[in-house]
């Protein structure tokens, strides 16, 4: 597991409900445990996931603490027999959820508009609302005990939102050689996450969090924790394509950006090697990839470009 609202919660893990008593809480462990572990025909990886998520929530303490998330005094331990997480990490997540604050040094940074996440957010805020009750008063919709205990598919809204915002904050700090622009109106196809220009090339982005691992096959994304019918690579290609036929533009390639621990390498083809349909990027590669490590041959017409955009882009 890791820190991402979209990932499943601990409780999601040992298959209870969040309401579950401590003594049913240790039963789902042991049960989980058995039927994971390695030496009983299970899976390595999900046996650590239900390890990590038994160091979280497994005592009253740090049960406690996930809930509310805050940081406990000590990590807890597994039940006798077991294996422990030794890196498990608490804290409060109330500020990485809320709405990052503005940078304060004097670096020069890279040419931004638009709202990176904010439809995302709005998306999210309202999906919350309707989840407590509307009309109900929210006190503070980024409030850890509260989104822990929301439905996944909740979680995942604010998920996308930090995914846009971490690209975002990534971009900023490529210099003002650098122009970005942020949720653009794709038309019928929704919404753009970020279009990049430099003189490496002009990219097409979406950045998405999907709260577990992903793999490619037959041209497209796949994982357990995609919606059903979910293609984001289509999606890209399609929000892209209504992009640019507004603005009159030709797109150097499209990148589908996603947290380091979703996939093994730091970039993927989709597609044709010549041609690929898409780039697969981890979110520490991004930079690599934008400064044109792996870009196509050429250049664009910076000025050109920026100028085109500027005229004839929207936002959602």
């Amino acid at each position: 597991m890791t820190d991402s609202p979209a990932d499943a919660t601990p409780y999601e893990v040992l298959g209870v409900p969040a309401s579950a008593d401590d003594e049913e809480l240790r039963r789902a462990y042991r049960r989980a445990a058995r039927e994971t572990h390695p030496d009983l025909g299970g899976d390595a990886v999900r046996f650590r996931r239900v390890q990590i998520a038994w160091e979280r929530v497994g005592t009253p303490a740090a049960r406690r603490a996930y809930d509310t998330g805050s940081r406990p005094g000590s990590a807890p331990s597994a039940p006798s027999g077991s294996s422990s997480a030794s890196d498990w990490r608490s804290g409060s997540a109330r500020d990485a959820y809320a709405p990052p604050a503005g940078r304060r040094d004097s670096r020069p940074r890279a040419r931004s508009h638009g709202h990176p996440g904010g439809r995302s957010r709005e998306v999210f805020l309202a999906a919350e609302r309707e989840w407590v009750g509307l009309g109900d008063p929210i006190e503070d919709p980024y409030d850890p005990g509260l989104i822990r205990s929301a439905p996944r598919s909740i979680r995942r809204l604010l998920g996308e939102a930090l995914a846009e915002e971490a690209t975002a904050a990534i971009v900023a700090d490529m210099g003002i050689g650098v122009t970005v622009w942020h949720d653009l109106d794709a038309g019928a196809e929704g919404k753009l996450d970020h279009v990049v220009l430099l003189p490496s090339g002009l990219w097409a982005v979406e950045s998405i969090d999907w709260g577990g691992p992903v793999r490619i096959e037959h041209g497209e994304v796949v994982g357990e924790t995609l919606e059903p019918g979910e293609r984001p690579v289509k999606e890209l290609v399609r929000a892209a394509r209504a992009v640019q036929k507004q603005t009159r533009v030709r797109f150097t390639g499209r990148l589908l950006v996603v947290p380091d621990a979703a996939v093994d390498v730091d970039v993927q083809l989709v597609g044709p090697q010549r041609k690929p349909t898409a780039f697969v990027v981890r979110r520490s590669a991004l930079g690599q990839v934008l400064n044109g490590v792996w870009s196509p041959e050429g250049a664009v017409d910076v000025f050109e470009v920026r100028d085109r955009l500027q005229q004839t882009v929207r936002f959602v």
